[in-house]
């Protein structure tokens, strides 16, 4: 990554700064605030407050419902709520790749379209995504490329502004 040799670094060495990860399932700390989720993100940075405060105003900007819910225990959020939190605490890391497993998953559709916005916003910053996602309409608004996947082996890659509008080439690799 960016002339790095990450195969040979320690997971806590990877973490900082080179890739972050939202786990399918959120995986938050539920009692916690959602600023002390948020912070667990940027640990790494705790001796630079500075740094810290930037990033933490960054996922506020990029999600403003979460600024009135900052002291609210992160399991007493919506889904798409916790999903943004989510989101937020891979920010925090300041992630050269942010990888994002299922963000859809378990949402309503509003939650989808915030979810999918945000990405949108992150990619238009110039962040690199790397979304595992069955939602093809998410990935097409999100992702430069797509490549589906069947039994382990890829059946198909595409740009996606090559994709037919239908998807029809799609669903059937994808269904096979």
């Amino acid at each position: 990554m960016n002339g790095t040799e990450l195969t040979r670094l320690p997971v806590h060495e990877i973490a900082r700064g080179h890739v972050a990860l939202v786990p399918e399932g959120r995986r938050l700390f539920g009692q916690q605030s959602v600023q002390d989720n948020l912070i667990l993100g940027g640990l790494h940075l705790r001796r630079d407050q500075a740094k810290l405060a930037q990033l933490l105003e960054s996922v506020y900007e990029l999600f403003p419902a979460l600024a009135g819910y900052r002291d609210r225990p992160a399991a007493a959020l919506s889904g798409g709520e916790q999903q943004m939190v989510a989101i937020g605490r891979m920010m925090m890391s300041d992630p050269a790749l942010m990888l994002l497993d299922e963000p859809s998953l378990g949402l309503a559709p509003l939650a989808i379209e915030a979810v999918g916005q945000a990405l949108g916003q992150l990619r238009e910053q110039g962040r690199s995504l790397l979304l595992v996602e069955q939602r093809v309409d998410l990935a097409l608004d999100v992702c430069d490329r797509l490549y589906v996947l069947s039994g382990g082996a890829v059946v198909r890659e595409n740009r996606c502004g090559d994709v037919d509008p239908a998807g029809r080439a799609l669903i059937d690799a994808y269904l096979g």
